[in-house]
């Protein structure tokens, strides 16, 4: 594990499935599925065209913050519509740069025009922690002598 390894190898690692919503659905149906499937954002999509994104911070901002309520508000009313996307051969620290640069959480993974998969900010820190520690027993058993020839 590298910082300069393919996104597609931490969905790999991860796993590619993620979950979405439509742009009609309420948006307390939204916060139910992704307090559900424990996550912070879910891509708006119709028909599997990205349409946008969806996320706890736009909840917090744009409905409780306004005092709208998450039940007749739609998720099409509070999406980010202008949405970042990585391609699968993006590096995971150009994914870093990219989040870091907008100041997003989440990054849907897009392969031409299809939605392959979702990578949190978490998911970025933890391979990279993860790439750390590998490093680490590498310069361990290089030290120790007990480094593979």
């Amino acid at each position: 594990m590298e910082v300069t390894d393919p996104i597609r190898s931490l969905l790999r690692f991860k796993g590619n499935e993620f979950y979405c919503i439509g742009p009609e659905a309420p948006v307390y149906e939204a916060l139910e599925l992704m307090a559900g499937k424990h996550v912070g954002a879910l891509p708006v999509m119709r028909d599997r065209e990205l349409l946008g994104i969806v996320s706890e911070r736009d909840y917090a901002r744009k409905v409780i913050l306004k005092g709208r309520a998450s039940r007749t508000t739609l998720v099409e009313e509070i999406m980010t519509t202008r949405v970042e996307c990585a391609s699968p051969d993006d590096t995971v620290d150009e994914c870093m740069r990219i989040m870091t640069r907008h100041r997003i959480r989440h990054l849907p993974v897009r392969e031409g025009n299809r939605i392959i998969g979702i990578v949190s900010i978490g998911d970025l820190v933890n391979w990279i922690i993860m790439a750390q520690d590998a490093t680490i027993d590498h310069l361990n058993n290089y030290i120790a002598g007990t480094y593979p020839a």
